[in-house]
């Protein structure tokens, strides 16, 4: 097998194989080392590889496969992390001066649980500074290129994550996600990104940006991959105050292809509204094909939708504002001017203010409720706007990028992105798969199924740009 075919194979895949003796953990951890050495020079996907442990960790897992005793699900498969996720012993930036030479004493619960399962930790992935931006090009360790065209932004704040596995520089990686900061860096690079639903994946030992909105999930190449990570990654963890003790499912067992019958929301108001041409007709497109396939279509409107945006604004500059508090005070060169001011611009958030806005968050989520109850799933874009080129990116992109994801985060709804087309500039779409609380199962269901009928996410980015080696983007707004 050829390196690029290794590079992208579906983690189940690339398990089984293992498990069957047919590849090698050490030989698959080498390949991928090179291949990242190799291209990760132009996309800036990594802040820190770990290829020493990496390795040790892939020899460990050799050792376990020669005497019969695979760990999990995981075992043996490369994985990367969001680079403000703690790994003991190693540097856990955030991509921020703040946190440059910050290695944790301890493991972030799922650095443990993929440990646990057998997974290979490659390295910490790059990300927009402190989870705080939707451009991927502002960090402490320089900006991130899109692997579909080095022109066009990553998005944010996963943007690291969502480039090293649409790129085959990562099997699997592991996000967070505020208001938009999985699915939208997912939907920008061609890949699967799923937000849990709130309190399923423990974000202990992952550093906050808001941490009643904070959500923590995959993103992979395959929505099977996304249900093979998440059963690892979820469970209860008493070390989060906002973790939940809930039954896990078997969500590969979920996926048994057939979506006949099951009720489809399509919420065009607010949703699918000042969308750009390109992506509106991509995702009207992946709604036919739902329908085409058995499901049961229906227009649906979710009550104060266009409040939600406001709503998550409020809470999230007020909390990272409290979270940043004495390093604004303190160490205010250690931060960003972008950071800066959306820190100093959640500081004038009143007591008053955030309290209300938490208030009507609990009234946005009975409404949302109500009208899940009719439905199995909602379907929309991710975003209403496709990737833009780094020079076109400004900071009042942020609202209308995170208009259709940031509702799901003050409601807690499980959401989930996937490849469902391409721009007219070949930038791909994102379909967005919303479901009820806790029923993470249904939403990979609905994904599993379209992506099987569909060939996106068969497509793999390349090109001249990522062969030439352009120098670093400079520059970018938050």
């Amino acid at each position: 097998m050829d390196n690029e075919t290794l590079a992208y194979l579906p983690i189940s895949s690339l398990a089984s194989r293992m498990a069957r003796g047919e590849l090698c953990p050490v030989a698959v951890t080498e390949a991928l080392l090179a291949r990242i050495g190799e291209r990760d020079g132009v996309l800036n996907s990594y802040i820190t590889i770990m290829a020493e442990p990496a390795l040790a960790a892939s020899r460990a897992a050799a050792d376990a496969l020669r005497s019969d005793r695979p760990r999990g699900p995981l075992h043996g498969v490369p994985i990367a992390l969001k680079d403000l996720l703690a790994t003991r012993g190693v540097r856990t930036t955030s991509a921020c001066a703040a946190f440059a030479d910050w290695a944790p004493d301890h493991d972030a619960i799922v650095v443990e649980r993929l440990a646990a399962a057998g997974a290979v930790i490659i390295g910490k992935n790059n990300m927009h500074e402190a989870a705080a931006g939707s451009s991927g090009l502002v960090s402490h360790s320089g900006p991130m290129r899109n692997p579909w065209d080095t022109r066009f932004v990553t998005g944010g704040s996963s943007g690291g994550s969502a480039a090293a596995v649409a790129a085959g520089l990562a099997f699997g990686a592991v996000g967070s996600d505020t208001a938009m900061s999985i699915r939208h860096p997912a939907a920008y690079c061609g890949v699967v990104g799923l937000k849990p639903s709130f309190g399923r994946v423990s974000k202990h030992g992952a550093l906050p940006l808001a941490w009643s909105l904070d959500h923590v999930g995959p993103i992979t190449r395959t929505v099977r991959d996304a249900a093979l990570m998440l059963g690892v990654l979820a469970g209860f963890d008493p070390r989060d105050p906002a973790s939940l003790d809930r039954p896990v499912p078997d969500y590969a067992a979920a996926l048994d292809g057939d979506i006949r019958g099951l009720r489809v929301g399509v919420p065009r108001r607010h949703f699918f509204e000042g969308c750009e041409v390109s992506t509106l007709a991509a995702v009207e497109a992946a709604i036919g094909t739902l329908r085409d396939l058995g499901a049961t279509l229906e227009e649906c409107e979710l009550p104060h939708a266009a409040d939600a945006p406001l709503l998550v604004r409020t809470i999230l500059l007020a909390e990272a504002a409290t979270y940043h508090a004495e390093r604004l005070r303190q160490t205010p060169e250690l931060l960003s001017p972008s950071l800066k001011g959306a820190l100093g611009t959640g500081s004038l958030v009143s007591a008053v203010h955030y309290v209300q806005a938490q208030r009507a968050r609990r009234v946005v989520g009975e409404g949302f409720a109500r009208v899940m109850a009719k439905f199995d799933v909602l379907v929309m874009p991710t975003t209403p706007l496709p990737a833009c080129r780094a020079e076109a990116d400004e900071a009042a992109l942020t609202g209308p990028r995170m208009r259709n994801t940031a509702p799901f985060n003050l409601t807690g709804l499980p959401a989930l992105s996937l490849p469902c087309g391409f721009t007219g500039e070949g930038m791909p779409v994102g379909l967005q798969i919303v479901g009820r609380a806790w029923d993470e199962a249904t939403v990979l269901r609905v994904a599993d199924v379209f992506e099987r009928a569909t060939e996106w996410h068969k497509r793999r980015p390349g090109g001249p740009a990522l062969a030439m080696g352009e120098p670093p983007l400079s520059g970018g707004q938050a």
